[in-house]
């Protein structure tokens, strides 16, 4: 089971108004399970998003990208939906897979009474195969017909693809007196790296939210959660998050982005991200330990991320940590190689939880074995290294790397 990750409670998600979800069984891999997702919005909705940076990005984000360029001189109608496929990637597929992503929502389109440049397609699932457009065609009525605004727990488990929980958080805060929603559910458990990773996440909220301020809120969003996981190092080729604002509350458009209320919003979106880029890393496939990486007194965020991504994505720590070894050694490793060229390696301290490791370029005269493994033994555990060179930090979140990690990747289209 996933590290202390427990499944989402269907009556604990609130409806976003202005958004219905609707979930089909199109067997587009397996027979009797959800695959297919369409989320509905109401006219007026504004929509911002964040895509992988993989040069060889899938069909739907590409199509997804022109759409959403498109929206902004469509006028107030916009984005009128999203339709998200699970058990193909539809990636890999030359212009074949763009004629299907674009017949996607065209027939989305025509249940709906809207144009095809109003629909965004997402697809995630395995790689290089030709997406069943024709049993995605045939599932959409049904999805369509079922839609409802309390369908969030089907719909974050209609777009599991080798998830064991499915991952979907609600929040409420008050800004001027006004109470403000905002659910979101996402996927992902393995090919997770930043610059997004195999994982869609979808965020909404009754706010009114303008437009440039609410893609500044999805990419400052992405930026402290999803962009701070890894699970094994590989960027997926259909990451999407995406932040949708209906504006069905009460309180005033939010447009200035250092105004009180944005600040709330961004805190409280930022919040929901950070938990469901989490629950990602909690899935990963197989994993057995949380690991959270904090690297301190840097001279910049991004070499502290580098050194911090050196050591989360070393399969020598991961096993390590999976095998509960206090071979920390493989840390060292991984800072020396991290590629920081100026590094004082004696001025370093490096931290396991509450225990001092190594310090002076070498083990620490305190550190003893047996409260390493003490440490190794939790399932949540903290790597803590404080550089001594600077006032700047990150921090990162991880997994290790278990025998059912080689199992599901190597089964995976079977």
């Amino acid at each position: 089971m996933p590290v202390n990750l427990t499944p989402p409670v269907a009556a604990q998600l609130l409806p976003v108004a202005g958004v219905s979800l609707g979930i089909a069984e199109a067997n587009i891999k397996r027979e009797n399970r959800k695959d297919l997702l369409v989320m509905q919005l109401s006219e007026g909705a504004r929509v911002a998003g964040v895509f992988t940076k993989n040069r060889f990005c899938a069909a739907p984000v590409i199509v997804a990208r022109e759409h959403l360029a498109q929206a902004a001189v469509i006028g107030a109608s916009g984005i009128r939906a999203l339709v998200v496929n699970t058990g193909n990637a539809n990636a890999g597929t030359g212009e074949q897979g763009m004629n299907d992503a674009r017949t996607t929502c065209a027939a989305l389109a025509g249940l709906l009474g809207c144009k095809p440049n109003q629909i965004l397609p997402f697809s995630t699932g395995v790689i290089m195969e030709p997406l069943p457009v024709t049993k995605i065609a045939a599932g959409l009525p049904g999805a369509v017909t079922n839609m409802r605004a309390d369908n969030w727990f089907d719909a974050a488990q209609a777009i599991m693809t080798t998830d064991i929980v499915a991952k979907a958080i609600s929040k409420q805060v008050t800004i001027d007196g006004k109470t403000i929603t905002i659910t979101g559910i996402a996927k992902g458990s393995g090919m997770i790296h930043p610059n997004m990773a195999t994982m869609l996440g979808y965020i909404a909220t009754d706010a009114a939210i303008a437009q440039p301020l609410l893609q500044a809120m999805v990419s400052e969003a992405a930026n402290r959660s999803f962009n701070c996981i890894t699970v094994d190092g590989d960027t997926s080729t259909n990451d999407a998050l995406m932040l949708i604002a209906t504006g069905k509350s009460s309180l005033s458009e939010v447009k200035a982005a250092d105004s009180k209320s944005a600040k709330a919003l961004q805190a409280a979106i930022s919040e929901v991200a950070i938990y469901l880029a989490q629950a990602i890393v909690r899935d990963g496939e197989g994993a057995t330990k949380f690991i959270t990486v904090q690297i301190e007194s840097g001279k910049s965020e991004a070499e502290c991320k580098q050194i911090g991504y050196a050591i989360a994505h070393s399969p020598l720590v991961k096993t390590a940590f999976f095998a509960s070894d206090p071979n920390l050694g493989r840390i060292l490793a991984a800072i020396g190689y991290a590629g920081v060229d100026d590094l004082d390696v004696a001025a370093l301290k490096l931290y396991l939880d509450d225990v001092l490791v190594a310090e002076n370029g070498g083990r620490a005269a305190s550190y003893r074995e047996e409260d390493g493994r003490r440490v190794m033994k939790q399932s949540d555990i903290t790597i803590r290294v404080v550089l001594n060179r600077g006032a700047a930090k990150a921090t990162l979140w991880t997994c290790d790397f278990s025998y059912d990690y080689v199992k599901i990747n190597a089964s995976y289209r079977s």
